[in-house]
């Protein structure tokens, strides 16, 4: 990924730690088919605002998709901007929301690329490993990798490759609309994760848990600027 040219290069040593850091985490990523009861289904995500960021944890009953909870931090963000990194801006605060759940989720649906990203460690796979938990990642843009259009009815599927690895699915979830691009984060599958994005995947483009995650971070947002 090109460095953006209005940024000022980033700190070389700081660029040592986190790829030390990431290929640490890397290792820890399970690939697997979950062995969970699903229940309750999180969805979260994300929003900077200034030098701050919002995060938000949605909790879902599955598979009728009832809300059950929702909550938010808002802190500082505590590294610059460097690209293949947004997770270590991301998952401090990701993690601080979802300390104040009160229900425990059998697996988080994040707004963002699990294995599909560049080294491996998206933001879905990075918090899973955090918080020892299963997560898949639901983008609205690819990160990297090649695919193909998949057709325009809901439910065509084209593979995600890149370096000739299958990472990810690109997934039509409505008719006639842009598609997202769904991968395992930590302590699952992709065929899973195909599922239940197209499970949950009710009325609009976006699964309900990150679609809710985004409609409430909206909300808060108001309550912090």
């Amino acid at each position: 990924m090109a460095w953006p040219s209005h940024l000022p290069p980033p700190d070389p040593q700081l660029v040592k730690t986190l790829t030390e850091q990431q290929e640490v985490l890397r290792q820890q990523v399970v690939l697997q088919k979950p062995d969970f009861d699903l229940k309750l289904l999180a969805g979260c995500d994300s929003s900077f605002i200034g030098e701050n960021i919002l995060s938000v944890f949605v909790v879902l009953t599955y598979p009728d998709l009832k809300l059950v909870e929702s909550v938010w931090h808002y802190g500082p963000v505590e590294l610059p901007y460097i690209p293949g990194f947004l997770a270590f801006r991301e998952a401090p605060n990701l993690v601080k929301a979802y300390g104040k759940l009160q229900h425990t989720p059998d697996l988080i649906m994040v707004d963002g690329h699990g294995i599909a990203h560049p080294r491996r460690l998206g933001i879905a796979s990075q918090l899973g490993v955090l918080l020892n938990k299963p997560t898949m990642g639901v983008a609205k843009k690819v990160l990297t990798g090649r695919h193909e259009e998949p057709a325009m009815a809901k439910g065509s599927i084209t593979p995600l490759t890149h370096r000739g690895e299958h990472i990810g699915n690109v997934i039509r979830t409505k008719d006639k609309v842009k598609p997202v691009f769904v991968s395992p984060g930590h302590l699952m599958d992709l065929e899973t994760a195909t599922a239940i994005a197209l499970q949950t995947a009710v009325k609009h483009k976006l699964p309900e848990p990150t679609r809710l995650a985004d409609y409430y971070a909206e909300i808060y947002k108001k309550e912090v600027v």
